[in-house]
């Protein structure tokens, strides 16, 4: 679920990120996105644009909230209500779980734009 600026944590609070189902866990940094959080503590995560339209980055949130600082990110709207976010550019709100797509168990592709 995407928040609004106000739901900004306060500056210097830091939030915990966790992978599953591997539980890879990370502390994230007030006004830092979840991939580069993700990559200053070592888990691996795949990349490319850093800007929300490659769609490389896309994980499910499994719970938590995260919020943009773009109107509108590299997502379908039918993504976004399934959970999908682009940790390149989602500033969690408060702790997440997350899911990278590899590890969904599904033999499909990702979801086309």
């Amino acid at each position: 679920m995407a928040g609004t600026a106000s739901d900004d944590p306060a500056p210097g609070a830091q939030t915990l990120a966790r992978f599953e189902p591997a539980g890879e866990t990370f502390i994230v940094e007030a006004g830092q996105p979840l991939l580069h959080a993700a990559e200053l503590a070592g888990v691996e995560l795949p990349s490319s644009c850093r800007n929300g339209t490659c769609r490389t980055c896309m994980c499910r949130l499994e719970s938590g909230q995260v919020r943009y600082r773009i109107r509108w990110p590299g997502l379908l709207p039918e993504e976004k209500i399934e959970g999908w976010i682009l940790p390149c550019i989602a500033y969690p709100l408060g702790d997440v779980v997350l899911r990278r797509w590899r590890d969904r168990g599904q033999a499909q592709s990702l979801p086309a734009v």
